[in-house]
Protein backbone atom coordinates (compact mmCIF):
# COMPACT_ATOMS: atom_id res chain seq x y z
CA UNK A 1 0.00 0.00 0.00
CA UNK A 2 1.49 3.67 -1.07
CA UNK A 3 3.11 4.83 2.14
CA UNK A 4 0.79 8.72 1.36
CA UNK A 5 -2.50 6.85 0.93
CA UNK A 6 -5.04 7.35 3.68
CA UNK A 7 -5.74 3.55 5.25
CA UNK A 8 -9.36 4.33 5.88
CA UNK A 9 -9.93 5.05 2.00
CA UNK A 10 -10.73 2.28 0.57
CA UNK A 11 -8.56 0.88 -2.81
CA UNK A 12 -9.65 2.60 -5.87
CA UNK A 13 -11.34 5.59 -4.67
CA UNK A 14 -11.62 8.43 -6.34
CA UNK A 15 -9.33 11.48 -5.83
CA UNK A 16 -12.26 14.10 -4.95
CA UNK A 17 -13.38 11.55 -1.78
CA UNK A 18 -10.15 12.43 0.12
CA UNK A 19 -10.97 16.38 0.21
CA UNK A 20 -14.40 15.84 0.98
CA UNK A 21 -13.66 16.52 4.80
CA UNK A 22 -11.16 19.37 4.35
CA UNK A 23 -14.24 21.23 2.17
CA UNK A 24 -16.41 20.30 4.87
CA UNK A 25 -14.38 21.64 7.29
CA UNK A 26 -13.14 25.09 5.53
CA UNK A 27 -16.52 25.73 4.35
CA UNK A 28 -17.76 25.07 8.54
CA UNK A 29 -14.95 27.02 9.54
CA UNK A 30 -15.67 29.84 7.12
CA UNK A 31 -19.49 30.10 8.00
CA UNK A 32 -18.25 30.53 11.88
CA UNK A 33 -16.04 33.34 11.24
CA UNK A 34 -18.13 34.91 8.67
CA UNK A 35 -21.33 35.07 11.37
CA UNK A 36 -19.31 36.09 14.36
CA UNK A 37 -20.86 32.89 16.17
CA UNK A 38 -17.26 32.34 17.67
CA UNK A 39 -17.63 36.02 19.41
CA UNK A 40 -19.86 34.05 22.19
CA UNK A 41 -16.81 32.00 22.99
CA UNK A 42 -16.12 34.66 25.83
CA UNK A 43 -15.97 35.59 29.70
CA UNK A 44 -18.93 38.47 28.56
CA UNK A 45 -21.52 35.21 27.24
CA UNK A 46 -20.53 34.22 30.85
CA UNK A 47 -21.30 36.84 32.64
CA UNK A 48 -24.37 37.33 30.66
CA UNK A 49 -25.76 34.06 31.62
CA UNK A 50 -24.00 33.09 34.75
CA UNK A 51 -26.84 32.31 36.68
CA UNK A 52 -28.26 30.17 33.97
CA UNK A 53 -24.88 28.47 33.38
CA UNK A 54 -23.96 27.62 37.33
CA UNK A 55 -27.29 26.18 37.91
CA UNK A 56 -27.25 23.73 34.90
CA UNK A 57 -24.14 22.97 35.86
CA UNK A 58 -24.54 22.20 39.37
CA UNK A 59 -27.53 20.40 38.40
CA UNK A 60 -25.97 18.51 35.27
CA UNK A 61 -22.56 18.29 36.53
CA UNK A 62 -21.43 15.21 34.15
CA UNK A 63 -23.56 16.55 31.15
CA UNK A 64 -22.32 19.81 31.19
CA UNK A 65 -18.58 18.51 31.42
CA UNK A 66 -19.42 16.64 28.23
CA UNK A 67 -21.06 19.75 26.81
CA UNK A 68 -18.05 21.79 27.45
CA UNK A 69 -15.65 19.17 25.96
CA UNK A 70 -18.11 19.00 23.03
CA UNK A 71 -17.68 23.10 22.25
CA UNK A 72 -14.29 22.65 22.62
CA UNK A 73 -13.66 19.86 20.44
CA UNK A 74 -15.79 21.73 17.81
CA UNK A 75 -14.01 25.06 18.68
CA UNK A 76 -9.96 23.32 17.79
CA UNK A 77 -11.57 20.97 14.81
CA UNK A 78 -12.80 24.24 12.95
CA UNK A 79 -9.73 26.18 14.35
CA UNK A 80 -11.56 29.30 15.64
CA UNK A 81 -10.36 32.32 18.10
CA UNK A 82 -11.42 31.01 21.75
CA UNK A 83 -9.63 28.74 22.78
CA UNK A 84 -7.76 30.79 25.86
CA UNK A 85 -11.20 31.97 26.68
CA UNK A 86 -12.34 28.31 26.79
CA UNK A 87 -9.67 27.11 28.87
CA UNK A 88 -10.28 29.94 31.39
CA UNK A 89 -13.97 29.55 31.57
CA UNK A 90 -13.32 25.64 32.24
CA UNK A 91 -11.55 26.50 35.31
CA UNK A 92 -14.01 29.05 36.26
CA UNK A 93 -17.06 26.33 36.14
CA UNK A 94 -15.67 23.38 36.65
CA UNK A 95 -12.62 24.15 39.33
CA UNK A 96 -9.20 23.79 37.73
CA UNK A 97 -9.13 19.88 37.86
CA UNK A 98 -12.12 19.01 36.26
CA UNK A 99 -12.03 21.97 34.20
CA UNK A 100 -8.59 21.26 32.84
CA UNK A 101 -9.12 17.45 32.55
CA UNK A 102 -12.38 18.24 30.51
CA UNK A 103 -10.40 21.10 28.20
CA UNK A 104 -7.10 18.26 27.58
CA UNK A 105 -9.77 16.05 26.13
CA UNK A 106 -11.36 18.47 24.26
CA UNK A 107 -8.25 19.94 22.63
CA UNK A 108 -6.97 16.41 22.12
CA UNK A 109 -10.03 15.40 20.20
CA UNK A 110 -10.38 18.50 18.38
CA UNK A 111 -6.50 18.66 17.04
CA UNK A 112 -7.05 14.55 16.15
CA UNK A 113 -9.74 15.67 14.11
CA UNK A 114 -7.80 18.25 12.52
CA UNK A 115 -5.10 15.78 11.90
CA UNK A 116 -7.30 12.88 9.98
CA UNK A 117 -8.78 15.24 8.21
CA UNK A 118 -5.24 16.95 7.07
CA UNK A 119 -3.69 13.49 6.69
CA UNK A 120 -7.09 12.43 4.25
CA UNK A 121 -7.00 15.05 2.04
CA UNK A 122 -2.81 15.50 1.96
CA UNK A 123 -0.99 12.79 3.26
CA UNK A 124 2.58 13.23 1.92
CA UNK A 125 1.46 14.27 -1.26
CA UNK A 126 2.43 17.95 -0.70
CA UNK A 127 6.14 17.51 0.57
CA UNK A 128 6.81 15.67 -2.77
CA UNK A 129 5.60 18.43 -4.70
CA UNK A 130 7.11 21.01 -3.34
CA UNK A 131 10.53 18.95 -3.85
CA UNK A 132 12.90 17.19 -2.54
CA UNK A 133 14.29 19.69 0.36
CA UNK A 134 10.50 19.31 1.67
CA UNK A 135 10.63 15.64 1.72
CA UNK A 136 13.95 15.66 3.27
CA UNK A 137 12.50 18.22 6.50
CA UNK A 138 9.97 16.01 6.53
CA UNK A 139 12.08 13.18 7.17
CA UNK A 140 13.84 15.08 9.65
CA UNK A 141 10.10 15.96 11.21
CA UNK A 142 9.29 12.05 11.45
CA UNK A 143 12.77 10.83 12.62
CA UNK A 144 12.28 12.96 16.44
CA UNK A 145 8.46 13.40 15.64
CA UNK A 146 7.31 12.87 19.53
CA UNK A 147 9.70 14.94 20.65
CA UNK A 148 9.24 17.67 17.85
CA UNK A 149 5.99 17.81 18.05
CA UNK A 150 6.05 17.93 22.09
CA UNK A 151 7.96 21.03 21.91
CA UNK A 152 5.16 23.67 20.15
CA UNK A 153 2.45 22.32 22.77
CA UNK A 154 4.40 22.81 25.57
CA UNK A 155 5.20 26.62 24.22
CA UNK A 156 2.09 28.28 23.88
CA UNK A 157 3.27 31.02 21.23
CA UNK A 158 2.88 28.75 18.34
CA UNK A 159 -0.06 28.66 16.40
CA UNK A 160 -2.50 25.66 17.60
CA UNK A 161 -4.18 25.31 14.26
CA UNK A 162 -1.02 25.14 12.20
CA UNK A 163 0.63 22.57 15.05
CA UNK A 164 -2.03 19.97 14.23
CA UNK A 165 -1.79 20.36 10.37
CA UNK A 166 2.05 20.45 10.11
CA UNK A 167 2.58 16.63 11.09
CA UNK A 168 -0.30 15.49 8.73
CA UNK A 169 1.99 16.63 5.88
CA UNK A 170 5.26 15.88 7.22
CA UNK A 171 3.34 12.08 8.27
CA UNK A 172 4.01 11.48 12.02
CA UNK A 173 2.14 8.56 13.06
CA UNK A 174 -1.39 9.24 14.50
CA UNK A 175 -0.71 7.58 17.67
CA UNK A 176 2.36 9.74 17.93
CA UNK A 177 0.75 12.82 17.37
CA UNK A 178 -2.09 11.87 19.70
CA UNK A 179 0.18 10.71 22.81
CA UNK A 180 2.52 14.11 21.95
CA UNK A 181 -0.81 16.42 21.61
CA UNK A 182 -2.10 14.63 25.33
CA UNK A 183 1.34 15.21 26.97
CA UNK A 184 2.33 18.58 25.81
CA UNK A 185 -1.00 20.29 26.06
CA UNK A 186 -1.49 19.14 29.90
CA UNK A 187 1.06 21.81 31.74
CA UNK A 188 -0.27 25.27 29.92
CA UNK A 189 -3.91 23.89 30.29
CA UNK A 190 -4.11 23.17 33.65
CA UNK A 191 -2.28 26.47 34.47
CA UNK A 192 -4.67 28.63 32.54
CA UNK A 193 -7.68 26.23 33.92
CA UNK A 194 -6.11 27.10 38.01
CA UNK A 195 -6.18 31.20 37.15
CA UNK A 196 -9.71 30.34 35.60
CA UNK A 197 -10.52 29.15 38.67
CA UNK A 198 -9.10 31.91 40.67
CA UNK A 199 -11.00 34.24 38.39
CA UNK A 200 -14.46 34.80 40.51
CA UNK A 201 -13.56 37.79 43.01
CA UNK A 202 -12.05 39.41 39.72
CA UNK A 203 -14.98 38.56 37.75
CA UNK A 204 -17.43 39.73 40.29
CA UNK A 205 -16.54 42.95 40.57
CA UNK A 206 -16.11 43.75 36.83
CA UNK A 207 -20.04 41.58 36.26
CA UNK A 208 -21.43 44.29 38.97
CA UNK A 209 -19.93 47.43 36.88
CA UNK A 210 -21.01 45.10 33.14
CA UNK A 211 -24.13 44.68 34.39
CA UNK A 212 -24.76 48.16 35.51
CA UNK A 213 -23.57 49.84 32.25
CA UNK A 214 -26.34 47.62 30.24
CA UNK A 215 -29.21 48.31 32.49
CA UNK A 216 -28.07 52.03 31.78
CA UNK A 217 -28.18 51.44 28.46
CA UNK A 218 -25.25 52.37 27.63
CA UNK A 219 -23.19 51.54 24.27
CA UNK A 220 -20.06 49.77 24.15
CA UNK A 221 -20.54 47.75 27.50
CA UNK A 222 -17.37 45.53 27.93
CA UNK A 223 -15.66 43.21 30.87
CA UNK A 224 -12.57 45.60 31.03
CA UNK A 225 -10.22 42.03 32.33
CA UNK A 226 -8.20 40.95 29.11
CA UNK A 227 -7.90 37.40 29.25
CA UNK A 228 -4.33 37.87 27.95
CA UNK A 229 -2.89 39.04 30.77
CA UNK A 230 -2.73 35.77 31.98
CA UNK A 231 0.19 35.00 30.03
CA UNK A 232 2.92 36.40 32.29
CA UNK A 233 6.95 35.95 31.89
CA UNK A 234 6.91 33.74 34.53
CA UNK A 235 3.84 31.31 33.56
CA UNK A 236 5.30 31.59 29.55
CA UNK A 237 9.13 31.26 31.11
CA UNK A 238 7.95 28.14 32.89
CA UNK A 239 6.49 26.70 29.54
CA UNK A 240 9.50 27.83 27.08
CA UNK A 241 11.43 25.71 29.43
CA UNK A 242 9.64 22.79 29.28
CA UNK A 243 9.58 23.43 26.19
CA UNK A 244 13.42 23.52 25.75
CA UNK A 245 13.98 20.17 27.97
CA UNK A 246 11.62 18.25 25.49
CA UNK A 247 14.16 18.92 22.70
CA UNK A 248 17.18 17.44 24.79
CA UNK A 249 16.81 14.53 23.57
CA UNK A 250 16.53 15.49 19.81
CA UNK A 251 19.81 17.38 20.13
CA UNK A 252 21.30 15.00 22.29
CA UNK A 253 20.37 11.97 18.66
CA UNK A 254 21.75 14.49 16.57
CA UNK A 255 25.24 14.87 18.27
CA UNK A 256 25.60 10.98 18.72
CA UNK A 257 25.04 11.08 14.90
CA UNK A 258 27.47 13.32 13.88
CA UNK A 259 29.96 12.81 16.65
CA UNK A 260 33.05 10.92 14.47
CA UNK A 261 33.71 6.88 15.25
Amino acid sequence: MPADRDPAMPAGAPSWRRFLPFGVVLVLTAGVLASGAYRYLSLETLVRHRAAIDDFVSQNQVLALMAYAAVYVVAVALSVPGALFLTLIGGILFGAVLGGMATVVGATLGATAVFLVARSAFGGRMLRRVGPRAEKLGEGFRANAFNSLLFPRLVPLFPFWLVNLAPALFGVPLCTFVLATLLGIIPGTFAFSFVGAGLDSVLAAQEKAYMACLEAGQAGCRLDFDPKAVLTPKLLGALVALGVVSLIPVVAKRWRTRRPK
